[in-house]
């Protein structure tokens, strides 16, 4: 059975930070493509980061150079560190693998002063 398990959402101030975790169970993520997609109120998912097995990532265009996905393979684990956090940011983030196949239960980011 496979599960993505997020963490990490929270509340930050706009110029903040967070990182989020995807820890995988069930698939072994250094043979997927993985993704990071997110969905704010009222307004259709879209993809944040995707990154092919062995990869390099490619990201939406409002989120560059702020946002930095990464992988540790020992722990099973992907990463979505994002800086510089503006209030357009807000929204629940998941994690997918396939990258549409699997999806984790969603971390909400809310971005507010």
């Amino acid at each position: 059975q496979v599960q993505l398990v997020e963490s990490g959402g929270g509340l930050v101030q706009p110029g903040g930070s967070l990182r989020l975790s995807c820890a995988a169970s069930g698939i072994d993520i250094r043979f997927w493509t993985m993704g990071w997609y997110r969905q704010a109120p009222g307004k259709q998912r879209e993809s944040v980061a995707t990154s092919t097995a062995g990869g390099t990532p490619v990201y939406r265009d409002s989120v560059k150079g702020r946002f930095t996905n990464s992988r540790d393979n020992a722990a099973n684990t992907m990463y979505l560190q994002m800086n510089s956090l503006k209030p357009d940011d807000t929204a629940v983030y998941y994690c997918t693998a396939g990258p549409k196949t699997y999806w984790g239960q969603g971390t909400q980011v809310t971005v507010s002063s």
